[in-house]
């Protein structure tokens, strides 16, 4: 079967497993950490008319810097977005349509067959849009955040996200500056077991 499933380090002995560290899941035979990172207004907008709705410089480079080396699991309309691959990245497009994508960008038809595409890397990213959000969210371990502290307009929308389940690794806020249009918030957040 090819579900994915929690795994559970009481069942495997595993003595390395450091429960504050990291949340894992079990994925055909080996361990993996699926992580989310979102850009995310106060009012949990995350785009506006198929782009982001604020300028953050800051935010961008974060964005490189953590998925620099991994796969990157998004939707068609992500995909449109972005509108070409990005260097040093693997590109994985969820869809059930078939679509004419460039070499080296890969498609699955759903969730779990963009994770066996994803299978050799150890920290998978799912980048959105807010469907594929929805869809990872409960198989992601680790969520990068970017809160815009601002209320923005737009029209796609972050799924509801229950706090009760995510503990913050760490945080640093930043403030508005001639490259970044709002102050922001990193946050790392992690599964709550």
């Amino acid at each position: 079967m090819n579900a994915l499933a929690r795994l559970d380090p009481r069942r495997t002995g595993s003595p390395s497993y450091d429960p504050t560290e990291f949340t894992f899941i079990f994925w055909h035979g080996r361990v993996l950490m699926v992580s989310l990172i979102v850009a995310m207004a106060e009012n949990r907008v995350i785009g506006r008319d198929g782009d982001l709705p604020w300028r953050l410089s800051s935010d961008l480079r974060r964005f490189k810097q953590l998925t620099m080396g991994h796969h990157l699991l998004m939707g068609r309309v992500t995909w449109d977005s972005l509108g070409r691959a990005l260097p040093g990245r693997t590109s994985i497009v969820i869809s059930r349509r078939p679509l004419d994508l460039p070499d080296g960008v890969l498609q699955a038809t759903s969730l779990e067959s963009a994770l066996e595409l994803a299978a050799g890397d150890d920290e998978p990213f799912v980048i959105g849009g807010a469907q594929i959000y929805r869809l990872a969210l409960p198989v992601v371990s680790r969520i990068y955040l970017t809160e815009v502290l601002s209320s923005v307009d737009g029209d796609v929308l972050f799924p509801e996200l229950h706090w009760s389940e995510w503990r913050e690794l760490r945080s640093e806020t930043l403030p508005a500056t001639d490259r970044d249009e709002f102050p922001h918030r990193f946050r790392v957040l992690e599964r709550i077991e």
